[in-house]
């Protein structure tokens, strides 16, 4: 009787939100009666105030954790999860302090949790364990990392291991670690690998992982590499999605490159003739002078030919939404790929497979639903009133999609025809995905984190 009453209870907590998109980065939850209209000051079951950062809520053991840094301290916390009491906050050591990109800051990855613990994530630290209760339970040292933009790229757990996608400029890696002590089980270099964000998913016995130019399968328990296919894409960033035997991956691209060709760009700059760029000689290009340290690979102050020539190949040609088919070994052959479709495709948000469809949003609000058989769109249109950029992922349950531009407009659309069923405004800028979990819609934005229940 006691081993049923564990199974259940175990079975009830993976159920939860106890990772980045909830369970293995669906993003889907099977939770009823959530509210569509909320807001500060509407269907508000808690509100609390958390120091700034992008990581995502997780919620798991009756619990709900986020990750922060709070006057420069790279910081986790807990609340309960019914009354939003603060239950504990921990502070690991900030070994470094490696300047990022704009759009991403120390805490951006989000924690995982497993059956007893929670684990985090710090760039400028490395992994890290607690127990439900904030007892810290062990260490794992990582970095310098090689990264213009930042890593953010969340841990995931499964099977008794914590794993970890780094991917950087060079160096690039899959990690797992023992769950209950922190030691290195197994670590695999991924040459070739560069600056990406996507977290993995789990397929049966194996890690499902999307890289800037690559669709991998690795195995769990080894580390081996089983399968790939080559990707075009301007930085992995959206988590992939398992619909049935199918991967759906979402790579952000172009058909042509988006830089100018390199004797032009020469030809226009280079003051002092010598054949490279330099920092100054750059200053006062506004598309893409922001962008100069992601293309200085070697961090010398100066763009050479080869380096601004692999830049602009990136995210040119195979690039889309595509439908993957599961299985396979070694590269997987051209008709892998089921569909493709090139409009539409968001760069950061990842999809979402939904009430028999699959549904994006990128930029602008523009949103697509699509027949996950063919690829073909069933409904285009724009969430009213909630334009601008989106970096929060959709999310779905009860019937629901939300989504959330990082102007904090969130739309609730109902899943089947689409439409929107509310338009709500949180009245500051939202980074991170929501959770759903015991009821309720957990949200995060610049300075609060908010519980939304609906009225019973």
């Amino acid at each position: 009787m006691r081993s049923a009453v564990f199974v259940l209870a175990c079975a009830s907590l993976h159920a939860q939100w106890d990772r980045f998109r909830g369970p293995n980065g669906s993003g889907v939850s099977k939770e009823e009666n959530l509210p569509a209209e909320f807001g500060p000051a509407k269907n508000v079951a808690w509100k609390v105030a958390v120091p700034f950062g992008r990581s995502s809520p997780v919620a798991a053991g009756g619990r709900i954790f986020l990750t922060a840094v709070d006057g420069g301290k790279l910081t986790t916390l807990a609340w309960d999860a019914a009354s939003g009491r603060e239950l504990w906050r921990r502070v690991l050591p900030r070994m470094r302090e490696q300047p990022v990109y704009k759009a991403n800051d120390a805490a951006s990855p989000t924690p995982a949790a497993g059956p007893d613990a929670v684990y985090v994530f710090f760039p400028d630290s490395g992994l890290a364990a607690y127990s439900f209760d904030g007892k810290e339970l062990w260490r794992h040292p990582l970095g310098p990392f090689d990264s213009f933009y930042g890593i953010a790229s969340s841990p995931v757990f499964a099977g008794g291991s914590v794993y970890l996608l780094c991917e950087q400029a060079s160096d690039s890696f899959l990690l797992a670690v023992d769950a209950k002590t922190g030691r290195q089980r197994w670590k695999t270099a991924r040459p070739g690998g560069l600056d990406g964000w996507s977290s993995p998913v789990v397929h049966g016995e194996r890690l499902l992982i999307f890289g800037t130019t690559r669709m991998e399968a690795f195995f769990l328990a080894t580390g081996e590499r089983d399968w790939w296919i080559p990707i075009s894409s301007n930085g992995s960033l959206g988590t992939p999605v398992i619909f049935g035997e199918t991967v759906i991956v979402a790579a952000s691209g172009s058909d042509q490159p988006w830089m100018p060709t390199w004797d032009a760009t020469l030809a226009k700059l280079d003051k002092n003739r010598d054949g490279r760029l330099s920092h100054e000689e750059c200053k006062d290009e506004k598309d893409w002078f922001e962008h100069f340290g992601w293309v200085d690979s070697n961090h010398d102050r100066f763009l050479s030919g080869a380096e601004w020539n692999a830049a602009r190949s990136l995210g040119a040609g195979e690039y889309g939404l595509l439908a993957i088919a599961l299985g396979g070994k070694g590269r997987l052959p051209e008709s892998a790929v089921r569909w493709r479709v090139k409009r539409g495709v968001p760069y950061v948000p990842a999809p979402l497979a939904y009430e028999g469809a699959i549904f994006m949003i990128k930029d602008g609000g523009l949103f697509t639903a699509l027949d996950p058989a063919t690829g073909a769109a069933v409904k285009q249109g724009r969430a009213p009133g909630a334009g601008g950029q989106y970096l929060a992922s959709p999310v779905a349950a009860d019937g629901k999609v939300y989504t959330v531009s990082e102007e904090g407009k969130f739309t609730v659309w109902k899943a089947g025809s689409w439409e929107p069923l509310a338009s709500n405004d949180m009245g500051e800028e939202c980074h991170a995905t929501p959770a759903i979990a015991n009821g309720r819609i957990f949200v995060r934005t610049r300075s609060s984190l908010y519980a939304f229940q609906a009225r019973r």
